[in-house]
């Protein structure tokens, strides 16, 4: 097994103070940290291969195309896509969610349809869908949640029907930490010949992914939750289904022949990817890929569920702190939203920061999630591999002694 306290070390951002005490860095559901290896191939790029793509014939541009392909691959290899043209680079999961929206409007979505999603969902997994809706005339329906924090699977069974053209649910929920049967769910929706999409944003980072078994017809993920940059996506999806799809986006890269009346466009996966593409981005995220293999996902996965087992019990046991989501530290991810009682999340997540630890207060770009848990905001701390027990421990200190500030007004 990988050794992860000596992991940290490559992260160095980690090794900073905030407000005087040492940072504990829980914020990792809205990004994470970069290692070494990953900013050493953004600065080596731009010292040494920066050139456009797929145009040139000269050197740079030679090895920028190379580099950019390659990392191309390696996320075939990560999600074990039949082949590297399912793989389209992306801005990040929001991207992919708004270009399927878009891209599956004219042949796979019609007026009366039923477009199914879940009430856990991100904002960017509910608006495109919403407009979808709107444009067409489709209905958009939600699967219920469990009183135990689970999506509700028989309501799945009864509402999933003839009627729906997509299902589109988040592998793991950014608030609930739930992960989701998306398998059985694609299986149920292809029974009614509907398209599965699936929100890959929290599950890729922390598990091992595999499309094909998963049979998602879409996939969508983003680089900076797993090592990787800001503003690099993947969105993957079957060859069958791309080819039948048109662009959203027109202009350069992306096309074959230019008419001063139509155009044409290239073959997948590059018809989608119009306008010099994020390089950096997309090479540096094969460098994090590679990077999070070498660990090997199944570690990853193992090692935070021993940080689960170890800090959820302690939290769970601080009077007066109430955690969505499954009670059970064995059905829980990384990802755990509380609140304290007689506190708004933000003002506990202010104190926590004080004690320098991190962690995000707000609704999570999950309005309709917790409306229906009838909370308006809650805080979160969510962990990656670089944490450890004792992050976990500061946390849990950290909360007690907010607790004891807004008691006694005092630390």
């Amino acid at each position: 097994m990988a050794d992860f306290a000596t992991l940290r070390n490559e992260f160095p951002i980690l090794f900073q103070e905030v407000n005087d005490e040492p940072l504990v860095y829980l914020d990792n559901a809205a990004t994470t940290q970069k290692p070494t290896a990953v900013l050493d191939v953004l600065q080596h790029y731009y010292e040494h291969d920066n050139a456009n793509v797929h145009r040139g014939v000269h050197t740079l541009a030679e090895r920028a195309t190379k580099d950019y392909e390659a990392a191309r691959e390696k996320v075939r290899q990560f999600i074990n896509a039949k082949e590297s043209a399912e793989v389209l680079f992306t801005r990040g999961t929001t991207t992919g969610l708004n270009w399927l929206a878009r891209s599956l409007e004219a042949p796979f979505v019609k007026a009366g349809d039923e477009i199914v999603i879940s009430y856990m969902e991100h904002h960017s997994n509910i608006i495109p869908w919403q407009q979808l809706a709107k444009r067409v005339g489709a209905t958009l329906r939600y699967i219920s949640i469990t009183e135990a924090g689970f999506l509700d699977l028989a309501e799945a069974k009864k509402i999933i029907n003839d009627k729906t053209a997509i299902v589109s649910i988040a592998h793991v929920s950014n608030v609930l930490g739930v992960v989701n049967p998306i398998a059985e769910l694609a299986e149920l929706a292809h029974q009614h010949h509907a398209l599965m999409v699936v929100d890959g944003a929290q599950s890729t980072p922390h598990m091992q992914v595999d499309v094909q078994k998963l049979d998602a017809d879409f996939f969508a993920f983003s680089g900076h939750k797993m090592c990787g940059p800001t503003g690099i996506g993947v969105l993957y999806g079957k060859r069958e289904l791309l080819e039948q799809m048109e662009p959203v986006e027109f202009g350069g890269e992306m096309i074959d022949f230019v008419d001063l009346y139509d155009s044409t466009w290239k073959e997948l996966p590059w018809k989608f990817e119009a306008g010099t593409p994020n390089i950096a981005g997309a090479i540096a995220l094969g460098a994090a890929v590679d990077y999070l293999t070498g660990i090997g996902m199944d570690a990853i996965h193992r090692y935070e569920q021993e940080l689960v087992d170890y800090v959820l019990p302690k939290l769970q046991a601080i009077d007066g702190v109430t955690t969505y989501g499954p009670q059970a530290a064995k059905d829980h991810t990384g990802v755990i939203a509380f609140n304290l009682d007689g506190l708004h999340p933000h003002d506990v997540a202010t104190a926590l920061d004080m004690e320098g630890v991190a962690v995000r207060a707000g609704h999570h770009c999950a309005q309709p999630l917790l409306k229906y848990l009838k909370v308006p905001a809650t805080a979160r701390a969510s962990f990656y591999f670089y944490n450890t027990k004792a992050d976990a421990d500061r946390l849990i200190e950290a909360i007690q002694a907010t607790k004891e500030f807004f008691k006694n007004g005092a630390i």
